[in-house]
């Protein structure tokens, strides 16, 4: 096939592709009344109409900007409000103020929206050179990814309203169920990284080998049950099974339980995106972060999976109903190369002091996830919907 006609195949294929994740942002905020769309409860939750104009500048700012012929900006203060830590493209708000600005309107966002998504249509009836549809595609990943924190922000935002109002009664968060047994891994060399064609982040690569050990991996996650069990012998209480910075961060946030747990007449409900519900003991346990995934394993006298053996075994099990906690710390892989400019910021430069989730979630959009996707966050955070899975 020639070059060009496989570059024009690629160019329709994303224009739908365009089309389908755009409306699907907005789809997850049907729910929403329109004072939802401006909370921000703590610094690292981000109000859903900043999600919004967000995705959309990113748009603006490194598509049609510089690839569009007197492209007009619908706003040009727009740039300061809603970049986000992009320092190569100028300054911005300070995050934990995103809350703070009343404007622009939710409707402004929404006109802002239609305005780039117009501009965007108008350069895909252009010839696109690769480099141009390779940013376009970055995009659109960038969104999906937004729509996952954009649901997790929204229930943090909501889960922390003593109404405990539902986002959408029908929304079901708990239908995965677990199973027992381990899966085991003969020792060896293995892949690690991402091979193929299609698109990846620049943190899955390059590939490489990696030699593992023999080792066994759950077949399925710790349940709300399992967990119950942790907390009722006293894990929250014992010292030993934690990390130093862990068991300061026990104490100094009182913490006894996963996040969105509640202990109402000596029996546990759970706040879901339905509303509260009492807890199902017989699906996976969400909303934990490393040092608690940490201090069960210790507890059960296992540990959790390194990434590299996540990736090994992952043909061998189901996932995606949880980001799963791994034992690595997200560092680059041998060969690694930050891409110039902005995109360079997207993920070198946060490989210090984090942890790697593998897999996916409920909240992930479909086909965004692969068995190499690399996602990461801090030790302590669990308002995404982290799981436990064990190795021994």
């Amino acid at each position: 096939m020639p070059k060009s006609t496989m570059i024009n195949t690629r160019k329709r294929a994303l224009a739908s592709k365009y089309r389908k994740v755009r409306k699907y942002s907005e789809v997850l905020c049907k729910p929403l009344k329109t004072e939802d769309y401006v909370v921000q409860p703590i610094d690292f939750v981000s109000p859903p109409k900043w999600h919004l104009g967000h995705v959309t500048w990113f748009f603006e700012t490194l598509v049609l900007k510089p690839f569009l012929k007197r492209y007009k900006e619908f706003d040009p203060q727009f740039g300061y409000v809603f970049n986000s830590y992009y320092e190569t493209v100028g300054k911005r708000v300070n995050r934990a103020e995103r809350g703070n600005l009343s404007r622009p309107a939710v409707s402004e966002i929404f006109q802002y929206r239609k305005y780039v998504d117009s501009a965007m249509f108008q350069l895909f009836d252009r010839n696109l050179p690769k480099d141009v549809l390779d940013i376009i595609e970055t995009g659109l990943n960038h969104e999906q990814q937004h729509q996952e924190l954009l649901l997790t922000d929204i229930k943090y935002i909501l889960g922390n309203n003593p109404l405990f109002p539902a986002y959408d009664e029908k929304y079901v968060e708990s239908g995965f169920r677990s199973w027992k047994g381990m899966v085991k891994i003969t020792a060896g060399l293995y892949e690690a990284g991402y091979r193929g064609t299609a698109f990846c982040y620049d943190n899955e690569l390059e590939p490489h080998k990696v030699y593992l050990d023999a080792f066994g991996i759950s077949n399925g996650y710790v349940t709300n049950g399992e967990y119950e069990m942790f907390i009722r012998e006293g894990g929250y209480r014992d010292f030993n099974l934690w990390h130093s910075d862990g068991w300061k961060w026990v104490n100094q946030n009182h913490i006894d339980s996963p996040l969105y747990w509640h202990l109402i007449n000596g029996r546990w409900y759970e706040y879901t995106l339905a509303g509260l519900k009492p807890l199902d003991r017989k699906a996976p346990v969400r909303h934990v972060s490393y040092y608690e995934a940490f201090a069960y394993a210790q507890w059960k006298g296992m540990r959790l999976p390194t990434e590299f053996e996540w990736e090994a075994a992952s043909g061998k099990f189901n996932w995606g109903s949880r980001w799963e906690w791994t034992e690595s710390s997200y560092l680059p892989y041998p060969g690694y190369k930050k891409l110039p400019g902005a995109l360079g910021e997207y993920n070198g430069k946060f490989m210090v002091g984090q942890k790697v989730l593998r897999g996916a979630s409920v909240a992930t959009p479909a086909g965004h996830s692969r068995n190499t996707y690399r996602n990461f966050f801090y030790p302590h955070e669990r308002w995404q919907f982290t799981g436990i899975r064990l190795a021994k």
